[in-house]
C-alpha cells in the first residue's frame, strides 16, 4: 500500500475516533456542546441518542482500521464509502461544515486508495 494512502486512511480513522470521544463520552461537556452547538438542556436531553451515533462512527473507525493493518483495498474503499455517504447526508441535514470535516479528507483518502490500487 502506498503510504499517502495509508496516512490518509488513518487520518480519517482518527478523525472519526474523535468524533466518537465527543458523542459518547463529551457530549454534554463544554467541549462536546461547542463541537456540536448546543446548549446544555439539549445536550441532556439527547446523550443517549448521541452515544448511539458515537457507536456508530466506532464501526466506521474498526473498518478502517481492519482495512488498513489487513491492507485490504476493498474493505477501505467500502468504509471510506460509507464515511463520504455520512458526510454528505450530515451536511444535506446539519451543517455543511461536515463536508469539510468528514466527507472531504475520506474523498482524498478514497482517491489515494484507488491510485495506489
Amino acid at each position: 500500500m502506498n503510504v499517502v494512502a495509508a496516512v490518509l486512511v488513518a487520518l480519517v480513522a482518527l478523525i472519526h475516533v474523535y468524533i466518537v470521544v465527543l458523542e459518547m463520552f463529551l457530549w454534554t461537556k463544554p467541549r462536546g456542546r461547542a463541537a456540536f452547538g448546543t446548549d446544555a438542556e439539549f445536550a441532556e436531553a439527547s446523550k443517549v441518542l448521541a452515544a448511539n451515533q458515537g457507536l456508530y462512527n466506532g464501526f466506521l473507525v474498526a473498518g478502517l482500521l481492519w482495512g488498513l493493518f489487513a491492507d485490504k483495498t476493498d474493505v477501505q474503499v467500502f468504509f471510506l464509502l460509507c464515511v463520504i455517504v455520512a458526510g454528505l447526508y450530515g451536511a444535506a441535514t446539519v451543517s455543511r461544515r461536515i463536508l469539510l470535516v468528514q466527507a472531504l479528507p475520506a474523498a482524498l483518502a478514497l482517491v489515494a486508495v484507488l491510485v495506489a490500487g
